[in-house]
């Protein structure tokens, strides 16, 4: 090896003994099993729900419960017992209100949770669960989960929660076990696109995503809208404020992210105020909580910023003749004399004909009012700490696609033509197909975020809008995005809109294991993952396709979905035995029991090692470099460090 690498590799391990006891630790861990891994997709801004899954482990924490205490302790105490691991906090408070919380119960609710405890981090090293543990509470937690002789063991346990009572600090231990085994059961976390919109608050979801350890993202269209208006696409902006409005997300914009939607919801009054928009209506799936907005007045606003918008993209089409989307900039050839616009040779009458900010002479000029507008609201996006605390997040934590252990995961789709061959899809003036065009995209999205001001970075965050809803972009997958027509069309057949071939060809095994191998991976053993597509058990689909090959995970998580799909929601589920799907039922906040129902999809023929994983051919190469330093002082190429003699 280069020396001057094992050079470098000594100053850690300056010793033979320090690197021989490094090699032994890291071949014990390679043989441990290998953590469980939660696949999500389309969370949606459903906190609660989402949440829920993630503290549950999607069901699995209930079943560690089960196992753990399943003889001795009934039903109704273990479904108890769960819910104050999924939230401790709450679950205290109650019990002191009701006057419950007495020593008693504390020392029987301890036991059990050591009991779990033990259950659920069975398969991880003392040192790995060491490093889970609240700091405050290494040494009690680390002395109660590790005792191992069996006669001690109630004796020491009984002496130990003694102390821990008298101390009074009893509850603070209670909700650090908890926490504990939250994390201990959810090793490692996969999310498959589409975190925000519809839904009420994504930003809660993104804190708890940033306290998670070991957490993936791969972008889906709607977290590319918000990455781009927080790159300062003004139409992206207009976007994610448009779809805020439509579902009477006020909470997310002003309590979420501290955007100052005054200034809209005055230009919106003003310029509409004899004007009921009434098909602007928002549809409110969960009440605002700390910024209610008369329901009058959000029609108003979801209609400017609808207007708003047509105009920006209509722009930015005239302006990206290479992205042949013509056919999308409808709005600026409607005919504003008698509000009616032909398409594909037919005249339609627009729905609404009040557009006081239009000239119809340059229909998609923004009227004073409006860039004034604009403007305010940009400078919110992008000078907001919050969100870009988030979106900063999503760009170091996320990506297009990510390959692990052997798995293929990607939100939408990989374009292909109509006869299931690559499609090539046009990037800033070059042209891409498969795994290049992804790669390309990923490089793409980080420039618009990172780079400074200038024509690079505003081509860049230009193309993030036609991620959003290009018929080439893999994160969309259709044919357009038939926004004006839902919004002006009383004609269901121009609200179609058509899912890219992959779709279709996608269900073919031999189509899954051909992407599979352009990725690198064993087509025989490996998985894609998909999102984006909600599947309709109701209706007879299912989320396993293509034998085994290809799992789309979108169940429905919001509640926006939840009656076409007939369930709310999947975690895929891979553990050292097997996949397992988790289907989830509609979350009602407040009720005692959300355990989902649990499907085997497939079952490895051994128990799964950390050294089949990504990491454990990461840990092989360390064992390997330790081999060589060890070679290297046994041989006295590299010296050992001697510590240095004390007076």
């Amino acid at each position: 090896m280069d020396k001057k690498y094992l050079q470098l590799l000594s100053k850690e391990f300056p010793t033979i003994d320090s690197a021989a006891c490094e090699l032994v630790n890291l071949s014990a861990i390679r043989s441990l099993p290998k953590g469980t891994e939660y696949f999500f997709s389309d969370i949606h801004g459903e906190h609660e729900a989402f949440l829920h899954m993630l503290k549950s482990a999607s069901g699995m924490i209930k079943n560690k419960i089960d196992l753990a205490l399943g003889d001795t302790v009934s039903t109704d105490e273990r479904e108890k017992l769960a819910r104050l691991i999924y939230y401790p906090g709450k679950q205290l408070k109650a019990l002191l209100r009701n006057g419950e919380l007495t020593d008693g119960w504390r020392r029987t609710a301890i036991y059990r949770l050591i009991l779990v405890c033990e259950t659920v981090s069975a398969k991880y090293t003392r040192s790995r669960v060491r490093k889970r543990i609240p700091k405050d509470m290494v040494y009690i937690l680390d002395e109660l989960l590790n005792v191992t002789d069996d006669v001690v063991k109630e004796y020491y346990y009984d002496e130990i929660i003694s102390t821990i009572l008298e101390t009074g600090i009893a509850d603070r231990f209670i909700k650090s076990l908890c926490e504990l085994i939250q994390s201990l059961a959810v090793d490692s976390l996969h999310i498959i696109g589409d975190i925000f919109d519809r839904g009420p608050r994504a930003d809660l979801i993104l804190d708890e995503l940033m306290k998670t350890h070991d957490t993936d993202i791969q972008w889906g269209n709607h977290d590319i809208s918000w990455m781009g208006a927080a790159s300062g696409n003004k139409a992206l902006i207009a976007n994610v404020i448009r779809i805020s409005m439509r579902y009477n997300n006020f909470d997310l914009l002003e309590d979420g992210y501290g955007m100052n939607l005054r200034t809209l919801a005055v230009f919106a009054g003003e310029t509409y105020k004899d004007d009921d928009c009434l098909s602007f209506m928002p549809h409110t799936l969960d009440e605002n909580i700390y910024d209610p907005v008369d329901i009058k007045l959000a029609a108003k606003m979801h209609k400017a910023i609808t207007v708003i918008q047509l105009k920006l993209e209509g722009q930015l089409i005239r302006s990206h003749p290479e992205w042949n989307m013509d056919d999308r900039d409808i709005f600026g050839k409607v005919d504003f004399t008698d509000c009616t616009v032909r398409i594909n040779g037919k005249t339609y009458r627009l729905t609404d004909t009040s557009f006081p900010t239009v000239d119809p002479k340059a229909p998609l000029a923004l009227s004073d009012a409006e860039n004034e507008l604009m403007m305010v609201l940009t400078n919110s996006f992008t000078h907001s700490e919050r969100l870009n605390a988030h979106v900063g997040f999503l760009y170091s934590n996320g990506s297009m696609y990510k390959v692990i252990n052997g798995n293929l995961l990607f939100h939408g789709c990989i374009p292909l033509d109509d006869n299931g061959h690559l499609q090539s899809v046009r990037v800033l003036g070059k042209t891409y197909s498969g795994k290049a065009l992804l790669d390309k995209l990923d490089e793409t999205a980080n420039r618009a975020y990172f780079l400074q001001q200038g024509r690079e970075k505003e081509e860049a965050a230009d193309y993030l809008w036609y991620l959003w809803c290009g018929s080439g972009s893999p994160l969309y997958g259709k044919d357009k995005m038939a926004f004006f027509e839902r919004y002006f069309i009383d004609d269901r057949s121009l609200h179609t809109e058509s899912y890219n071939p992959y779709y279709r060809y996608s269900e073919r095994r031999d189509v899954c294991e051909k992407i599979l191998e352009m990725f690198s991976l064993d087509p025989k053993k490996g998985h894609i993952i998909n999102g984006h597509v909600p599947v309709k058990i109701k209706n007879g689909e299912s989320p396993v396709k293509a034998d085994g090959k290809l799992f789309v995970i979108d169940g429905g998580i919001s509640k926006a979905y939840q009656t076409a799909t007939g369930i709310a929601g999947y975690t895929l589920i891979s553990d050292s035995h097997s996949l397992i799907l988790a289907e989830h039922k509609p979350f009602v906040s407040g009720e005692s029991e959300h355990t989902p129902e649990i499907q085997l999809v497939e079952r490895f023929d051994r128990r799964m090692n950390i050294s089949d994983t990504d990491k454990g051919a990461e840990i092989a190469e360390q064992i390997d470099d330790l081999k060589n330093l060890l070679a290297a002082y046994r041989s006295g190429t590299i010296k050992e460090h001697s510590s240095p003699k004390t007076m």
